[in-house]
Parts: structure tokens; C-alpha cells; sequence
């Protein structure tokens, strides 16, 4: 595995032919369109197959898989042209193995909206392992806000991911509200019956266990919170289900705001199986241009969250999108647009600008003008997503968590492949389970 920064002057077919690839390859694990238009600074990443196999009339992906004694999910994994859709044809080229092979192991979790596209979700979920709709939120008596999923979890079976309720403080006005998280942890029968309603969904809708996201919570609220996550904890064990908690990016104890206070990572890391770290927005919509996820922040996040929880524990938060922001930023007024990282680099390239990468925060960044009006783009490439994926391996983190997987990253997701065994969500939940 290589990753190749263009320089000027460069194509697809110069760098394939510096390194011995086929021009198509290089495209297949970048997600380059046709042209194939590169723009200076890019980061390409490059793999390199040991074992290649031409598609032969009648020749079905379970067929092969089975000739080579390996998984139909891996060749959806190592061959991200077909979409996660085995639909092959006589002399397709498939990539049965890569030189070189990852030894560690991972596990995958993302998020995604019922309105999500269905050909990006089958391109994304061969490479998962938890999978969790967003979301279930709470009314005002302690019940479920209802949200239409079937299609989803459908979906995501078919790859075999564990799927998981996920349970925010949405209301019926299709809010947020903070408010609503301490109604429901301020009454004992509202948190009962809530832990009853999302029990009995769990268990009706064939759910690997559930994952919770109550944020901005005033810190009176932050035992009954660990508390409560403890309660639904247990009772999803009797059922053989598991618990997750997203926690805000704090990087120290007593760390001041509203998003923080509410958020005991000791006492959340202790009441459930898996914690998912939310780091990313430093860079966001109504702020000025900036890194979404600085890395020299995620480690500071990390650093903290290691004294408090298990590493095993961890799922270390990646921003799955880029902001497109117009210039000069004006509080209050500015609004980023939010684009896929992809589409970042494709904007780079179709307007000649070059990609700059800042070293601290490693992340790439540009800057182009369209009709008169100078626009900033910070996004996630090769480089940012390798220099994030090391962490895992480096701690020893359970895996990654994507917000989310609406939109398409090939590059990302087969750098993450290339770089650790990708755990299937089957039997993922029995793994968690003391």
C-alpha cells in the first residue's frame, strides 16, 4: 500500500505506469469519475493485488469466493466497483488478494437516515460491523418516536451487520432537546417504562442491542445518566443484546460546557459495552473554515478518554463529510455547505486548485473561487483517514465510528480495509458479553 501525493503535470496513466498499475485500479479504490481529472496535492491511494481473476460466463461471487477459499464479503471489500452488488460479468477482472495483508483487527460502526441512498449504503456495508438508524427519539410519557426502518435493517442483513436502536433526545417536533433527556432521567417511571418500550423494540426488531446519544446535558444530570445507561444496559444483557453510549470530545474531567458536563466518561464507560468518541466538528457549519477533525485534537480527546475507559471499549469518531465555506467568514451569517470528501476533491481538481495539507491538524485543504466569490474547503483524504485509522492500532481501539454513511468515501473505506481485518457484525454482540 502506497499513498501517492500528485504532483503537477501528473495523470492517472503517468503514476500507473510509475508503479505498475493499471490506470482503472487506481481509479476503482479512489472513486475517480471519468475523466479522471487530478488536481495537484491530491493524495491517491494505491494497492497493489497478488492475486487477480477474470469472471467467466455463468461464475457467481459465492462461486469464487468458495475457489478461493475466502469470504464474499471481502471480494465486495477488495472490488468496491461493484457497489456491494455481486452482480458480475464475463471478463470482469475481480481482486481476490492485495501483497500485502493486515494482521490487526477492527470493527466498523456507522449511522445513516432511513432516506439514505441505497446504492451508497450497499457500496459502504460490506465493510461494516454495527449498524445503527437514526434514530428513535423520546416522548413525553417515556415512549419511542417511531421511525420507519424495516428497509434499512433489511439492507444491512444482507451484509450481515449487527444493527443497533439508536436512542437520541429527538422530540415530536423533530427537535433535539436536553430538556427531554432530563424529564425522562428525573422520573423513575419514565426511565422505566423508556427501558421497557426500547427492550421490547429491540427484541421485536432482531437488533444487536441499542445505542444511546443524549447530549447537551447540564451536569445535575450526569449520574442519573451513567445510572440509567447501566439500568437498559443489564436489562438488553438478559435478552443477549448490547449497549452503546456516544460521548462528547472532552479532554479532561471537569471540562466546562453544556455539551460536556452532562458526559462522566469513567461513569458512561462503565455503564456500557462500547463508547463511540465523537470527534469531529471542530470544524463546523456555522463556524469559520477549519479542520473538521484536527488530529492533534482527536489524540487530546483520545489521550483523556484512555484514562477513564478501556481501549477495547473505543470506537474512535470520523467525520464521513467535508464543509465547503465561502469567504470572508461573518459570525452569525456564515453557513458552510457540507459536501462528501470525494466530491471535495473533485471541486479541487475540476477548478485548478492545489491541495495544501496542514501538517499539524493533518488535513487536506484548499481554497477556489467561483463567480468572483473565494471559497475554503477543508476535507478527509488517504493521508488524514491513515493518520486517524493508526490510532487504532496504536491504542488497541475496538474500531471506527462513522458519521455517517450517506455519502460515498471508496478511498476511505479501502484504505481502512487495506489496513486491519474487518470484523463481521455476525455474532459481533456475543463477542461484547461478559
Amino acid at each position: 500500500m502506497i499513498l501517492h501525493t500528485v504532483a503537477p503535470g501528473e495523470t492517472l496513466t503517468s503514476i500507473g505506469r510509475e508503479y505498475g498499475l493499471a490506470p482503472g485500479l487506481i481509479a476503482r479504490y479512489n472513486g475517480l469519475p471519468p475523466p479522471y481529472t487530478l488536481a495537484v496535492g491530491q493524495s491517491l491511494l494505491l494497492l497493489f493485488p497478488s492475486v487477480l481473476h477474470m469472471v467467466r460466463e455463468g461464475e457467481t461471487l459465492w462461486q469464487i469466493a468458495r475457489q478461493y477459499d475466502t469470504d464474499p464479503l471481502l471480494l465486495l471489500r477488495c472490488n468496491p466497483n461493484l457497489s456491494g452488488v455481486p452482480r458480475l460479468y464475463p471478463g470482469q477482472v475481480l481482486v481476490i488478494s492485495f501483497t500485502d495483508e493486515p494482521s490487526r483487527s477492527a470493527q466498523c460502526l456507522g449511522y445513516a437516515y432511513p432516506f439514505a441512498r441505497e446504492s451508497v449504503l450497499r457500496g459502504i456495508l460490506p465493510y461494516d460491523t454495527w449498524f445503527s438508524p437514526f434514530t428513535f427519539g423520546i416522548t413525553a410519557e417515556g415512549g419511542l418516536i417511531d421511525l420507519s426502518v424495516k428497509n434499512l435493517l433489511t439492507i444491512a442483513g444482507q451484509y450481515g451487520n449487527a444493527a443497533l436502536l439508536h436512542l437520541s433526545t429527538l422530540t415530536e417536533t423533530g427537535g433535539f432537546s436536553s430538556d427531554r433527556a432530563a424529564q425522562v432521567l428525573g422520573s423513575a417511571g419514565l426511565q422505566e417504562r423508556l427501558i421497557n418500550e426500547v427492550a421490547r423494540r429491540v427484541q421485536e426488531g432482531g437488533y444487536a442491542g441499542a445505542d444511546v446519544d443524549f447530549e447537551f446535558l447540564p451536569a445535575p444530570y450526569a449520574d442519573a445518566y451513567a445510572e440509567f445507561l447501566a439500568t437498559l444496559r443489564d436489562r438488553l444483557h438478559e435478552q443477549g443484546c448490547v449497549l452503546f453510549a456516544a460521548l462528547a470530545p472532552k479532554t479532561s474531567t471537569g471540562q466546562k460546557g453544556l455539551l460536556y458536563e452532562g458526559h462522566s466518561y469513567a461513569k458512561i464507560g462503565a455503564s456500557v459495552d462500547a463508547v463511540l468518541l465523537m470527534t469531529y466538528e471542530w470544524g463546523y457549519t456555522f463556524g469559520p473554515a477549519g479542520s473538521v477533525a484536527p488530529l492533534d485534537q482527536v489524540r487530546r480527546v483520545l489521550s483523556y478518554a484512555l484514562t477513564e475507559i478501556p481501549a477495547d471499549k473505543i470506537f474512535l469518531g470520523f467525520p464521513n463529510y467535508a464543509y465547503d465555506w465561502t469567504l470572508p467568514f461573518r459570525a452569525g451569517e456564515s453557513r458552510a455547505r457540507s459536501i462528501s470528501n470525494p466530491e471535495a476533491a473533485e471541486l479541487a481538481a475540476r477548478y485548478g486548485a492545489e491541495i495544501r495539507f496542514d501538517e499539524r491538524s493533518a488535513t487536506p485543504h484548499f481554497n477556489y473561487t467561483l463567480f468572483g466569490a473565494v471559497h475554503e474547503v477543508w476535507f478527509e483524504d488517504p493521508r488524514s483517514a491513515q493518520a486517524k485509522f493508526a490510532l487504532l492500532g496504536e491504542f488497541g481501539l475496538r474500531g471506527v465510528g462513522f458519521w455517517n454513511f450517506m455519502r460515498p468515501f471508496p478511498a476511505g473505506f479501502s484504505l481502512l480495509n487495506a489496513m486491519y481485518v474487518l470484523t463481521p457484525g455476525t455474532d459481533a454482540a456475543s463477542a461484547l458479553l461478559p
